[in-house]
């Protein structure tokens, strides 16, 4: 007689460590200037889920990319917090210029 083992998915607890990790990567990204919880949010829901994500991204698709998840055009600052965001990643700490860390030195030149 063989014996069957059956596991049992605990549902609730696969979502409750998935909500954890969405949480805990959110709280991650708020190290970056300028981005509070909401804009951590905005990253995560398009796949950035640490710092290093973004290095190489155009700031211009990832808004483009945030707006297509939200449904609508989003305030072009957040851009600008893009562009910051990027700019923060890829810039090794000891060479990145304080004002350029100043999401609104990231407006659009006119």
């Amino acid at each position: 007689m063989k014996l069957i083992t059956i596991r049992f998915i605990n549902l609730t607890e696969i979502i409750h460590k998935a909500m954890m990790t969405a949480k805990q990567t959110i709280k991650s990204l708020t190290v970056i200037p300028g981005v509070g919880n909401s804009i951590a949010t905005d990253l995560y829901n398009i796949g950035i889920r640490q710092i290093n994500d973004l290095k190489g991204k155009d700031p211009e698709v990832l808004y483009e990319s945030s707006n297509n998840f939200a449904g609508c055009v989003q305030d072009r600052c957040l851009l600008y917090v893009f562009r910051c965001a990027v700019y923060f990643a890829e810039t090794p700490k000891d060479k990145q210029d304080s004002e350029k860390l100043k999401w609104w030195n990231w407006k659009d030149k006119k």
